[in-house]
């Protein structure tokens, strides 16, 4: 089973699309899309995602997709 990454449409507006874009390249990891992830605060104000239940955020869309790729590595989860 392929790890599970979510993103918060609004968040995605807020300029995570291009890491949402990237992830979708991967044939080996599944992504989602929601209206809400119910983490507003965080939503507003920091590019994040959540990878496995796991909230990771950063201040780039460049970083999320990195703290992104480092932690399915460390979790060995691809």
């Amino acid at each position: 089973m392929n790890p599970l990454i979510e993103f918060c449409v609004s968040n995605l507006a807020d300029g995570s699309q291009e890491v949402k874009e990237e992830l979708e390249k991967n044939p080996d990891i599944d992504v989602q899309e929601w209206g809400c992830l119910k983490h507003c605060g965080l939503c507003s104000i920091k590019n994040y995602a959540l990878v496995e239940g796991e909230r990771i955020y950063a201040d780039s869309p460049k970083e999320l997709l990195q703290k992104i790729y480092d932690y399915l590595e460390e979790e060995q989860l691809v």
